[in-house]
């Protein structure tokens, strides 16, 4: 608590309050004493509202022990963050003039800080005068956290579907742009957008925050045979390295692109070629990076494209301009290779 200091006789006439509520106010402050709320009582002629009662609830709340709340202002509990507007708001429902109630940011005598509503109610003696006030707090601290939480995720999903619709646009567009055959630009869109989908599908299963990067691949390539990371024709291997919801996309996307030029043109569009995926956390001179290597081989001859095909501008807008990614690719004659360098992925924080 801030400021405390040495109010020894304070306290003693707190004592000696707290002794005549239970004279006058009998099963009330019996009562009082045995919730399970949190419930102090306020000295209402003073300026600072002095504690002049707390329950064990409240003690168990706060970490205090009686002899260090009574006769200290109510306010010394308040966390260092709180506002005037706050503050404010607590004058105004100790003069009755609030229509709702507080919720503010209180501390523990351990220095952790909770948030607590604050219900007050004035206690009046025989004459109808105000002497003290009742006040009761409602522990908010889960609540907060969850709504902080909940407001997280939305912000995240906002986001995600603001980047995924403009993934469909991109997608659309360049369907159409290469193609007046309403079949070719229908398989174009339909074979795309379920590779958008298989991520999107991963990273709900994973919770939103991260998906693994063996999951990724293994989701993208699974309409090509794929199964279980590896067939006879694809093989991938890494470890099962945690990436954004960003990365998850753009990587899924640009795999399925990958292997759909495979299937077309490449190693996979006859009996005899196969697919190598890895990928490892390597040093760089602006530091780690994850480097991610597709290689053909035992396909048909591979030459290099007359100009930049669909997949291609995909890929480097997916990874280049999203995740600030270096991608190569290579024609030699016995199989495409692609490499995608981009910055390591920060490990997740368990806060």
């Amino acid at each position: 608590m801030s400021e405390i200091v040495n109010k020894s006789e304070q306290q003693k006439d707190a004592e000696a309050d707290v002794d005549g509520f239970r004279k006058d106010l009998g099963p009330f402050v019996v009562a009082a004493e045995m919730t399970r709320m949190a419930m102090v009582f306020t000295d209402a002629k003073e300026p600072a509202r002095p504690i002049i009662f707390a329950n064990d609830s409240f003690l168990r709340l706060t970490g205090y022990e009686r002899k260090e709340v009574l006769g200290h202002a109510f306010n010394s509990l308040l966390a260092s963050c709180v506002t005037p507007e706050s503050l404010a708001q607590i004058d105004s429902a100790f003069e009755g003039k609030s229509e709702i109630d507080p919720e503010i940011h209180y501390r523990r005598k351990d220095g952790a800080e909770f948030w607590a509503s604050v219900f007050v109610s004035p206690v009046r003696d025989e004459a109808g005068h105000v002497v003290q006030h009742f006040i009761s707090l409602v522990d908010l601290t889960r609540y907060k956290q969850e709504q902080a939480q909940s407001k997280m995720l939305i912000d995240e999903l906002n986001h995600r579907v603001k980047n995924t619709l403009s993934t469909v646009q991109s997608i659309a567009w360049q369907a159409l742009r290469n193609s007046t055959d309403p079949e070719v630009i229908r398989e174009s869109i339909e074979s795309r957008l379920f590779a958008l989908s298989c991520s999107h599908d991963l990273l709900t299963r994973e919770y939103c925050d991260s998906a693994g990067l063996l999951d990724i691949v293994s989701e993208a390539l699974r309409p090509f045979g794929v199964s279980a990371g590896r067939v006879g024709r694809i093989e991938i291997s890494g470890d099962n390295i945690r990436v954004p919801p960003k990365s998850a996309l753009a990587l899924g996307i640009a795999f399925h692109e990958l292997a759909t030029n495979a299937a077309k043109y490449g190693a996979l569009s006859d009996a005899l070629g196969a697919v190598t995926v890895k990928w490892a956390i390597e040093p760089g001179a602006d530091g780690e990076r994850l480097v991610l290597h597709w290689r053909e081989k035992g396909g048909r001859p591979v030459t290099p494209p007359a100009r930049k095909g669909f997949g291609s501008r995909v890929i480097e807008r997916g990874l280049v301009h999203e995740l600030d990614a270096r991608v190569s690719l290579e024609y030699p004659p016995d199989g495409v290779v692609c490499t995608i360098d981009l910055p390591a992925p920060k490990p997740p924080t368990n806060e």
